[in-house]
C-alpha cells in the first residue's frame, strides 16, 4: 500500500523506506525501478550513500540527479539505466525532456522524502510534471518530520489508500534534546554568538541563518576571530557545498553556517549543538533545524536566538513543540567584554564581502574559485589576537598569499 509516514527527525525513516524498496528488488530485479524525490541536492547524494550501503550486497547501482552538476555526465548515468534514481524536481524534468531515451515508463516505486517541503508550493509545477508521467500502478512512500494537513495536497501525490505511520501525533522534538533560548538585543547578537561559541568550544556547531549572505557575513567574522568557521548556502557552486560539508563531516571545521538548504535530513552525526541565529519563519522549520543534532539516540543541545523582533514567532515555536523553553545561561558583562573585537571582525568581515561582490563582477581571470571565503585566511594574519598586528588596508594581505 501506498505509505505517509511521519516520525521525528534523525528516527531512521530513510532506512524504512530503502529498505522494503531493496526488498522488492531482490524479488523481481528491474532498471529504473525507483524514483526518489528530494528538496536538497545534499539530501539527494546523502540518499544515494545509504542505499548502496545498505544494497551493496545485492549490486545496487543508483544515479543522483541534481541541478549545479554537468548534465551532459548526468545523461550518461541515466543511459546505464540504475536501479534507483535520486533527484530534485527541477533537474528530473530537464533530462525528461532532453535527454533521448530517458523515461520513467516502468517506475514501481516513487518516494517522496522531506515530503511536505516537496508538495510545497515551491516544487508544485515540477511535481505536478512529473506526476504525469510515471505510471499509474506504483507504489508511493511520503515520507517527512512534519506534513502538511491539507487533504488536497496529500492528493496531488496521487496516493491511492494510503496507509498513515506517525509516530507520534504532535509534532516533536527528540526527548534527548535539550533546548535553550537566549533573548538578547539584535546589535550584540555577534557577540552573543561568540561568546557561546567559546564557552562550547571543543563542540561542533551547525549554525542557521536566514540569508545566503548573513550565512556568509557571519563566517568571515568568525574566521577573522580564528575560528574555523565554513559556510553553505545556496549561492556557492555545487562542489563547494559539498567540499564544505565533507570538510564540516570530517572535522576539519567545527563550524557550519548554513541557510535552510542544510536544515532537512542531513545526518551528520557529531553535531552536538545547533544554533538558530535567525529564528526560522515557519515554526515547522525549527524542528527540522534543531534535528540535525540529537540524532539516532544521542544528546544534543540547541540554542535559538531570540531578538526583540522574533517574540511573536518563537511563541509559535513554543506552542507547535508544546514545550516552554528554558533561557541559556549567558553572562552580560562577559559578553560585553567582547564587543570591540567582534566589532573589528565584523568590519574586516564587511569589507571582504565587498570584495567578493566585486570579484564576482569582474571577468573570470586566471583565478577561477574565488567566492568560497577559504581564500580569506589572510584576514587572520590582519587580526592577530584581535588588534594591533599590522593592519592593512583593503584585502592587500591576502592578495600575495595565493
Amino acid at each position: 500500500r501506498d505509505v505517509i509516514g511521519l516520525a521525528e527527525t534523525g528516527s531512521g525513516k530513510t532506512g524504512a523506506f530503502a529498505l522494503p524498496i531493496l526488498q522488492s528488488l531482490l524479488s523481481s530485479p528491474q532498471r529504473l525501478h525507483t524514483l526518489v524525490l528530494t528538496p536538497t541536492r545534499e539530501l539527494a547524494f546523502q540518499i544515494s550513500e545509504q542505499f548502496e550501503a545498505l544494497g551493496s550486497s545485492i549490486g545496487v547501482k543508483c544515479a543522483v540527479i541534481v541541478g549545479g552538476i554537468d548534465m551532459m555526465s548526468q545523461s550518461l548515468v541515466l543511459a546505464k539505466k540504475p536501479h534507483i534514481v535520486i533527484a530534485t524536481p527541477g533537474r528530473l524534468i530537464d533530462h525528461m525532456e532532453n535527454t533521448k531515451g530517458f523515461s520513467l515508463r516502468a517506475l514501481k516505486f516513487l518516494v517522496m522524502d522531506e515530503a511536505d517541503r516537496i508538495l510545497n508550493m515551491d516544487f508544485e509545477t515540477e511535481v505536478d510534471k512529473i506526476l504525469k508521467v510515471i505510471p499509474r500502478d506504483r507504489r508511493t512512500f511520503l515520507f517527512s518530520a512534519t506534513m502538511t494537513k491539507k487533504v488536497q495536497k496529500l492528493q496531488r501525490a496521487a496516493l491511492k489508500d494510503p496507509v498513515k505511520c506517525a509516530v507520534s501525533t504532535k509534532y516533536s522534538t527528540v526527548d534527548k534534546l535539550q533546548q535553550y533560548y537566549v533573548f538578547i538585543p539584535s546589535k550584540y547578537k555577534d557577540c552573543y554568538l561568540v561568546s557561546i561559541l567559546n564557552e562550547l568550544a571543543g563542540n561542533s556547531f551547525m549554525i542557521f541563518c536566514s540569508t545566503c549572505n548573513n550565512a556568509q557575513r557571519v563566517a568571515l567574522m568568525l574566521r577573522n576571530l580564528g575560528i574555523t568557521a565554513i559556510p553553505l548556502h545556496g549561492q556557492m557552486s555545487q562542489n563547494k557545498r559539498l567540499g564544505a560539508l565533507n570538510k564540516f563531516k570530517s572535522k576539519s571545521r567545527s563550524v557550519l553556517l548554513a541557510t535552510d538548504v542544510a536544515s532537512r535530513g542531513l545526518d551528520i552525526p557529531h553535531v552536538d549543538c545547533v544554533i538558530n541565529y535567525d529564528i526560522p519563519t515557519h515554526s515547522k522549520d525549527y524542528i527540522h533545524r534543531v534535528g540535525r543534532t540529537a540524532r539516532a539516540g544521542r544528546a544534543g543541545k540547541s540554542i535559538t536566538f531570540v531578538t526583540q523582533y522574533d517574540v511573536e514567532l518563537f511563541q509559535r515555536i513554543e506552542s507547535l513543540i508544546g514545550k516552554k523553553l528554558p533561557a541559556f545561561p549567558t553572562q552580560e558583562e562577559e559578553v560585553m567584554m567582547l564587543v570591540e573585537r567582534v566589532s573589528e571582525a565584523q568590519r574586516f568581515a564587511r569589507l571582504e564581502m565587498k570584495e567578493q561582490g566585486e570579484k564576482r563582477k569582474r571577468p573570470k581571470g586566471r583565478d577561477g574559485d574565488e567566492d568560497d571565503s577559504e581564500q580569506a585566511s589572510g584576514v587572520r594574519k590582519k587580526v592577530k589576537g584581535g588588534s594591533g598586528g599590522g593592519r592593512k588596508k583593503g584585502g592587500g594581505a591576502w592578495r600575495g598569499g595565493r
